[in-house]
């Protein structure tokens, strides 16, 4: 919270810049980079693509959405680090299990997973998004297989692993000793009110979506910068605040066509606090990948994918969009703007701005 507060103020210093052609001079204050801030996120999801770009493959690429059912949520409330790492490890398995049975695809994949445990409402909400491409490399080696046009995987055979796979992980996990249990839930400490309390959930339906594939690579990387370093709520879904109250825009799935966007007001500290139920556990990883992708051997799996898809370094090269790698323009006339003063933390820098143009300026983070 206080890496936020203070993010792109005189607290963290900052740089003096002055435009080589009309000497415009403007002041930008350092980030906090934090990993749960809005205004940070922007330059390290651009960051995250740049490396991600050379591991896209020229197929379609689908996304898979795995969620814990409500009772499973009000664990993880209390046990955010075990549980979403339980979450991710039984998504993995699953994808990867199914997609290796020669019933289903026989074949090896690769999985990118991204942790999200807000719903638009701002409410404890967790669930992985997958990213995978269309197919992978079959079991010998020696062929890519690719999955039916516009279907991947079956959704009924994932949602009843995954459902089991979790279970037997989270069951192994309480006999371990490492759930908590605080309040009204301080009774599934006991082994067997823990058993009870699962029961119901091994008959239930979890929730497991399949969408549509993506246009293309292109498509994958929009996608990627919009899902991979989002945090909670975008600046650009906030309507109005002060400091009573909070006013957003948000969206409700259970309702189809425009009238699903709404506005919700929320008093200022109710909407700190479920802002802050998204910030997670120190050195918990929120991207993940696995099989194909699993750091280590990606390099080898890309390169053997590739040529297996018969794919030549043009073709490979081309599947990826630039990177634009310019810096800022003066925003009074375009000129290129100087680094002519670094001041400290706290400080106060020496040059002043110069008065503001009539010329809107974009926060683009």
């Amino acid at each position: 919270m206080s890496a936020i507060e203070r993010c792109r103020t005189a607290a963290f210093g900052g740089h003096v810049a002055r435009c080589a052609d009309c000497a415009y001079t403007t002041i930008a204050y350092n980030s906090c980079r934090n990993r749960h801030c809005p205004k940070c996120q922007g330059a390290a999801a651009k960051d995250w693509l740049a490396d991600r770009e050379a591991d896209l493959l020229p197929v379609p690429y689908y996304h898979v959405v795995f969620t814990l059912p409500a009772a499973i949520v009000d664990i993880a409330y209390q046990n955010k680090a075990v549980v979403y790492d339980l979450l991710f490890k039984a998504s993995a398995e699953t994808m990867l299990t199914i997609a290796a049975d020669p019933k289903h695809l026989g074949a090896r994949i690769g999985v990118t997973s991204v942790l999200h445990t807000w719903g638009s409402a701002l409410t404890h909400h967790p669930h992985v998004h997958m990213i995978v491409p269309g197919g992978g490399i079959s079991l010998d080696g020696n062929a890519w297989v690719s999955c039916r046009a516009g279907f991947f995987l079956p959704v009924r055979v994932l949602s009843r692993l995954f459902r089991r796979l979790f279970l037997e992980k989270l069951v192994a996990t309480h006999h371990a000793g490492r759930l908590s249990f605080f309040g009204e839930r301080a009774p599934l400490a006991d082994t067997q009110a823990f058993a009870a309390y699962l029961a119901p959930l091994r008959k239930s339906k979890w929730v497991v979506y399949s969408k549509r594939p993506f246009g293309g690579p292109e498509a994958v990387l929009a996608y990627l910068s919009r899902y991979t370093h989002r945090v909670a709520i975008a600046n650009s879904r906030l309507i109005a605040c002060d400091e009573q109250r909070v006013t957003f825009k948000w969206k409700d799935y259970r309702i189809e066509g425009r009238d699903r966007y709404k506005q919700m007001t929320l008093a200022t500290d109710e909407f700190i606090r479920r802002f802050l139920i998204h910030v997670l556990p120190k050195g918990l990883h929120r991207i993940r990948h696995y099989g194909l992708f699993a750091k280590g051997a990606c390099a080898d799996n890309i390169a053997r994918a590739r040529e297996l898809l018969a794919i030549t370094k043009h073709e490979a090269q081309s599947t990826t969009a630039a990177v634009d790698p310019s810096k800022p323009n003066c925003p009074c006339c375009g000129g290129r703007m100087i680094v002519i003063e670094v001041f400290a933390r706290g400080a106060t820098p020496r040059q002043q701005p110069t008065a503001p143009t009539n010329r809107s300026r974009i926060d683009t983070s």
